[in-house]
């Protein structure tokens, strides 16, 4: 025998069950600040300067970059980094050129506010990568673009899954363009792909002797023809060889005096241009000599204790593989 069931009350318990389940919903949703949301709006900002320089942040996806790392503990915090240009929040791969090891950070900063260092890396990011606390590590930045598993990953404070090693032969093509790329500052207005070197007296152009002469008259000509012969001091202190026509003295001249007393220099860096390896020499008050295909910018001959004060001076100015050698 079936009862008699009132409408009524049978549609007032939908009705509320209905309104438990939405509450339960509203309950077990995820807040906003855990979810994609979190990474906008992307902020980019207006040009600012730091020690003098001006850095204008763009929104560069195809950011590609050597510099140094240092640990920033200023406000980072979790898996995160602090950038001059790129948006905030973006995300980077970081890859030491030590080690070749990857990881990937999440930027949420502007910084660091020095222009040696490229990049500040919490203290959690710097151990993941290898870094010391008072360490500046040499190391590429690369934006990138991951999945949300590990945007969600590093917004929650925890690792992301490291990248795969960086092999040896690219690490040596990254070394070698941090080499030659320093001091890190960038053009004015322009978000650099690298910031270029800051800028610098250029060495003046000489005049090239007439065509009636027997050989060219500057001394840095011979030195690109004949390996051997490279000069031993800077190319603003190079002098014109007397044409044919001057009055030759009647005994040879002597040899040039070296720049400083003792057996040992500092061998700066190696460059495939020629000019380049001369501003930088006229930067660092070095001299210029070919080896090969290259052109190296050395500073000495120094006593011991002076080429380690050289040394210093190089690594500065952000030649961080300046070494000290016998001279030759």
């Amino acid at each position: 025998m079936r009862l008699p069931v009132n409408q009524t009350v049978a549609l007032s318990i939908l009705i509320a069950a209905g309104a438990c389940g939405l509450a339960f919903a509203k309950e077990a949703a995820p807040p906003a600040s855990i979810g994609p949301a979190a990474d906008y709006p992307v902020v980019v900002g207006e040009p600012y300067k730091v020690e003098g320089t001006t850095w204008t942040p763009a929104d560069q996806l195809n950011y590609d970059a050597v510099g140094y790392a240092a640990v920033d503990a200023d406000g980072l915090s979790g898996l995160s980094g602090a950038h001059k240009t790129l948006p905030l929040p973006s995300y980077v791969e970081v890859t030491s050129l030590d080690t070749g090891r990857t990881i990937v950070v999440r930027l949420v900063q502007r910084g660091p506010m020095h222009n040696q260092t490229l990049i500040g890396l919490s203290p959690a990011a710097a151990t993941q990568l290898g870094i010391e606390p008072a360490d500046r590590a040499a190391v590429r930045i690369r934006r990138v673009n991951p999945p949300e598993v590990e945007r969600a990953q590093l917004r929650s404070g925890l690792r992301a899954p490291e990248r795969m090693d960086t092999p040896e032969p690219l690490l040596k093509v990254l070394r070698r363009k941090l080499a030659e790329q320093s001091p890190l500052l960038p053009p004015p207005s322009i978000p650099p792909a690298m910031p270029t070197s800051a800028p610098v007296a250029e060495v003046p152009a000489r005049p090239v002797a007439k065509p009636s002469t027997k050989a060219p008259s500057l001394a840095f000509v011979d030195a690109a023809l004949e390996p051997s012969a490279a000069p031993s001091q800077p190319a603003s202190a190079i002098k014109p060889k007397p044409t044919a026509s001057a009055k030759a003295p009647a005994t040879s001249a002597p040899p040039p005096a070296r720049a400083g007393k003792g057996d040992t220099i500092v061998q700066v860096a190696a460059f495939s241009a020629q000019d380049r390896a001369q501003r930088v020499a006229a930067q660092l008050g070095g001299s210029v000599s070919r080896a090969g295909s290259y052109w190296r910018v050395r500073l000495g001959p120094f006593s011991r204790g002076e080429a380690t004060a050289a040394l210093e001076k190089a690594k500065a100015a952000g030649y961080s593989d300046a070494r000290i050698q016998r001279a030759d």
